[in-house]
Order: structure tokens, then sequence, then C-alpha cells
């Protein structure tokens, strides 16, 4: 298996886990998981790409935010920006901006999948379960 390969493994495994709400396990396998993401094919994006330990320390939340930043200068729409923000403000506590998040999220799903980004891919499990929750968030949200 290639370090791509063990990467996106760990990967998808944390978000299963963080997913169940299993945060001691989020927290076990997160920094190796977070922190081997496809840094050979995204060089940059490997440190803070979704990590979703719900009650990590303000540096998590700092990190993930500028991380989005970073992705977002890159790439305006791309579906990881609104999965570090989401969970970065659910982390704060800041319901309004992780509700936007989520409804960002939805808004620019349907045109980011069809550019067809090989981390959209190689996460696929991922984004249906963000999706998933995005859309419970939507249908509680006040009109």
């Amino acid at each position: 298996m290639s370090p791509e390969e063990r990467a996106n493994r760990l990967f998808n495994r944390v978000m299963v886990l963080a997913e169940a709400g299993r945060q001691d396990s989020v927290q076990f396998f997160s920094p190796d998981g977070v922190g081997s993401l496809c840094a050979t094919r995204h060089p940059g994006r490997g440190r803070a790409l979704p990590r979703r330990p719900a009650r990590a320390g303000r540096g998590d939340a700092t990190a993930a935010l500028a991380q989005a930043d970073s992705i977002q200068r890159a790439a305006p729409s791309h579906l990881f920006i609104y999965i570090l923000r989401a969970h970065a403000y659910q982390q704060d506590g800041n319901t309004s901006q992780e509700r936007r998040a989520y409804a960002d999220f939805l808004r620019n799903e349907p045109s980011e999948m069809t550019k067809s980004r090989p981390e959209y891919g190689d996460h696929s499990d991922a984004l249906t379960n963000f999706k998933a929750e995005a859309s419970r968030q939507a249908s509680r949200s006040p009109s």
C-alpha cells in the first residue's frame, strides 16, 4: 500500500469515528490521520484537513480556519473549505457561522462535484456524511 493510500485509509477512519461521536478514538488517530492526509498529492493541505475532535483546543480551530482560507485562495468553492469551517465553528460554539458553513457546502456541492477533484473521490464517504449532516442542520434552521 502506498503512503497516500495509507493516509487516505487513516483519514477515512478518523472521519467515520468522528461521525460516530467516538471522540476518544478521533483524538488517538487524528494527529496521524490528518497530518499525513494526501501529503504526497496535496502538499500544504495535509495538516488541517477535516479534523473533528469536538472538544479540541482553540488552536485546532484557528489552524482549521487558516487552512480553509488557504484552500479558498486556490479553489474558491472547494468543499473542504466548508467542512473545515463547520468543524472549527462547532469547536468554538459559534452556531451561526457553523450553520452558514453547512449552507455554503450545500449551495456549492452540486457544481463542485462535477469538477471530479481527486480528493473528492478519495474522501467520498466523508463528503457524503458531511452532506447528510449539513442537510440535517438545514432542516433544523429557522427560515
